[in-house]
C-alpha cells in the first residue's frame, strides 16, 4: 500500500491551528499560517519544536500550556510524560483525538497478530504515561480480555498470568526478562500453566536487538517478541510487521516523519542514522509541528513510508564517544545480551583526562563461570575495537526495574 500524499492533511493540520496559542506565536514571526505547496515548502517554512519549548510554554501558561487547539472544557483525558530531559510535560486530549491514537494501537495490535481470543496482561503501573492507557483501552474496544497489572508485586503478577490463563504480555523488555527471570528461579512450578505467546514491548530500544528479543523468547518458551514504539508528545507511532521483523514502521496515516542531522537540522545522507522528526497529522486537539523526538533511527524510505532498521537505536543524547568510536547504549546491548549466561548488567562511564571511559559489570546466573567477564570483554573489543573492562558482581546485587532499565551510571 502507497501512504497517501501527506500533503493535504498538512494543510488540514495547519488550518486546525487557528485558535491555537502556541503555534500562532511560533509559527507567526516566520509568516508560515499559509497552506504549503510541498514537503519542501513544509520544511522550510515550518519550524523544529522541541520538547524545552513545549515545558517553556507549560511554565509560561501553567498548568497545561497553550499547545491547546479547543477550549479546555474540550479535554477530558490527562497524561504526563517523564522529566527525563526537559521536565515532566503533561498533555490533555479530547475524545476525538484519544480515538485516533486507539486507531494507531489497532495496527500495534494487527501487524502483532492479535487474536480475536487472546487475553491480555499489562504488567506496569498504570501511572501517567500515555502509552499505558491507551494499549489498554485500545484492547478493550477491540473486545479483548484485558486484564491489569499495576500496583503488584513481580512474583503477584506471575501467578495471575498463569491463573487467568493470558497469552499476551505487553511490557519494557527490561521487565519482561525480570518477570522470566523471576518465573524461572522463584515460580518454576507455573511453568507449565504458562499460556503466553505474545510478548508486545516497548519503551527501550532492546525490543528491536535480536540477542535481547532471543533472551526474552528463551525465558518464555519461545514466545514471539514484537515491539513498537511511541511517546507521550505524540502518542503511539510506529509497529514492527511481520515481513520486516526488528525495524519499526512509521503510520504514515497518523503521522509524517522526516529524519535530520541532530547538529544541523538537514535530511540525513541515504544510509546513515540521524534523529526522528514527527508531525502529528490526526491528534488535532494537541498537535505537533516537525518535533524532535531525539530517537536516533536509520531510516529506509519505501512505499509504506518510513521504516526504521533496527527499531530505535538509542537517543540522540546517549551516544557517547569513547577514544573517537560512537557507542551506543543499544549497540552495547546486543553485545552483552548474546551471553544468556547474563542476567543484568550495568555500565559506568566517566571522564578521566578529557576522555570518557567505560566499565561494565555483569551479573551472571552461576558465579562458577569464571571465564565469562572475560569472554564478554573479547566479544566487546572484537564489536568496537575498544578495550573495554569487563567484571562480574555477585549473583542478585545488581538492582531489577519494573519499568525502564537505569543501566547506565555516570560517575
Amino acid at each position: 500500500m502507497i501512504p497517501p500524499e501527506p500533503t493535504p492533511a498538512l494543510n488540514r493540520l495547519l488550518d486546525s491551528l487557528v485558535s491555537n496559542a502556541f503555534y500562532r506565536a511560533k509559527l507567526a514571526p516566520a509568516g508560515a499560517f499559509r497552506r504549503v505547496d510541498s514537503l519542501a515548502d513544509f520544511a522550510h517554512s515550518i519550524p523544529f519544536t522541541t520538547k524545552s519549548d513545549l515545558v517553556d510554554d507549560c511554565a509560561q501558561h501553567p498548568p497545561f500550556g497553550s499547545n491547546l487547539s479547543y477550549p479546555r472544557a474540550h479535554y477530558s483525558r490527562f497524561c504526563q510524560s517523564s522529566g527525563t530531559s526537559a521536565g515532566p510535560l503533561p498533555t490533555l486530549d479530547t475524545a476525538e483525538s484519544w480515538g485516533v491514537m486507539l486507531d494507531v494501537w489497532d495496527k500495534v495490535y494487527d501487524h502483532a497478530g492479535l487474536r480475536a481470543d487472546d487475553t491480555l496482561f499489562f504488567a506496569f503501573s498504570f501511572g501517567p504515561f500515555l502509552g499505558f492507557w491507551t494499549a489498554f483501552e485500545a484492547a478493550t474496544r477491540r473486545g479483548n480480555l484485558s486484564i491489569p497489572g499495576g500496583g503488584l508485586s513481580t512474583r503477584t503478577r506471575i501467578e495471575m498470568i498463569a491463573r487467568y490463563q493470558a497469552t499476551v504480555l505487553c511490557c519494557t523488555p527490561t521487565y519482561a526478562l525480570r518477570l522470566g527471570e523471576v518465573l524461572r528461579n522463584e515460580a518454576g512450578h507455573l511453568q507449565d500453566q504458562m499460556r503466553i505467546r505474545l510478548i508486545l514491548v516497548a519503551g527501550e530500544p532492546g525490543g528491536s536487538i535480536p540477542a535481547t528479543r532471543a533472551q526474552i523468547a528463551s525465558l518464555w518458551n519461545g514466545a514471539i517478541v514484537r515491539d513498537h514504539h511511541g511517546m507521550t508528545e505524540t502518542g503511539p507511532i510506529s509497529y514492527e510487521t511481520e515481513n520486516q521483523p526488528g525495524s519499526l514502521l512509521v503510520d504514515s496515516e497518523a503521522y509524517y516523519a522526516e529524519v535530520i542531522e541532530p547538529a544541523t537540522g538537514r535530511p540525513v545522507d541515504p544510509g546513515e542514522s540521524g534523529e526522528l522528526v514527527i508531525t502529528t497529522l490526526r491528534r488535532l486537539a494537541r498537535p505537533l509541528l516537525r518535533y524532535r523526538t531525539g530517537d536516533l533511527v536509520k531510516p529506509v524510505w519505501g512505499v509504506d513510508g518510513l521504516l526504521m532498521e533496527g527499531g530505535i537505536l538509542g537517543r540522540c543524547d546517549d551516544m557517547l564517544v569513547v577514544r573517537g568510536v560512537n557507542v551506543y547504549p543499544s549497540a552495547l546491548e546486543a553485545v552483552i545480551r548474546k551471553f544468556p549466561e547474563v542476567v543484568e548488567f550495568q555500565v559506568r562511564h566517566r571522564t578521566v583526562d578529557a576522555m570518557t571511559e567505560l566499565e561494565v559489570i555483569v551479573e551472571p546466573a552461576n558465579s562458577a563461570d569464571v571465564e565469562l567477564a572475560h569472554r564478554i570483554q573479547v566479544a566487546l573489543s572484537n564489536a568496537f575495537a575498544l578495550r573495554i573492562p569487563v567484571t562480574t558482581t555477585a549473583v542478585g546485587s545488581l538492582p531489577r526495574h519494573e519499568f525502564k532499565s537505569h543501566r547506565w551510571i555516570s560517575e
